[in-house]
């Protein structure tokens, strides 16, 4: 079994959670996915049995390039919601925070609790006058206009008070919907690396999700995936 699962593994996890049905996955993906976060054994009928935290998932193999059988995809998908690894304090180890962003919200959680209501920030524009920023282009010529730095000390701030003094060390994921010159999750990135080094040493891992089609459970459950596979 694979120790953690790769960029393209983690869009096929993604993928299998999107609504509506993805009708175009690639089987060998899917498998190359749930062999990086379970145990295969291939039966004598050529079935494949795929297990993990005393879950099983028995598969016929697609005879076909793409996973076009809808049953079997609900199966796959309700089999890793049901194995995904149990949520549990953690005091000794830390504290596993994810943050979820965009350029209109940030979400923190701690994965570890069952029931994690995150903190929301939303950014304000640079006058200081509290109003929700709506629109971050510019009308004039479709350019993004420069990040509002304090929506970014905000998230910074909440990161940093988010580990209680005797907890342990704390461990970061971030969760955004874009890569690049429109990505909220690499301008985060970006400026905890210039302004707050310490923090960005805690970040283990950044992922493109879509999380517009992803609720809430869902979103931590691959959290918890995501730390179990690279803790392991």
């Amino acid at each position: 079994m694979e120790t953690q699962m790769s960029r393209i593994h983690q869009t096929t996890y993604n993928a299998i959670f999107q609504h509506p049905v993805v009708r175009n996955l690639q089987w060998h993906d899917v498998r190359s996915m749930l062999n990086a976060l379970t145990d295969e054994t291939q039966e004598h009928n050529g079935n494949l049995r795929f297990t993990r935290n005393g879950e099983t998932l028995t598969v016929h193999p697609s005879k076909h390039k793409d996973l076009s059988d809808i049953h079997e995809l609900m199966q796959i998908r309700h089999f890793l919601e049901h194995s995904a690894v149990p949520a549990q304090p953690i005091i000794t180890e830390g504290v596993h925070l994810l943050v979820v962003i965009d350029h209109r919200e940030a979400r923190i959680y701690k994965t570890e609790l069952h029931g994690s209501v995150p903190e929301r920030i939303v950014p304000y524009d640079p006058d200081g006058s509290h109003r929700h920023l709506h629109n971050v282009d510019d009308d004039a010529n479709g350019q993004r206009q420069p990040e509002l730095k304090p929506f970014y000390e905000a998230i910074a701030r909440c990161l940093r008070r988010a580990t209680p003094t005797l907890s342990g060390a704390k461990k970061i994921l971030i969760f955004g919907s874009s890569t690049g010159s429109s990505s909220a999750m690499d301008y985060l990135l970006a400026d905890l690396k210039e302004h707050h080094p310490d923090i960005a040493q805690q970040v283990i891992g950044t992922v493109v999700v879509n999380e517009q089609h992803m609720s809430e459970d869902q979103l931590l459950a691959q959290a918890r995936t995501f730390y179990a596979t690279t803790e392991h």
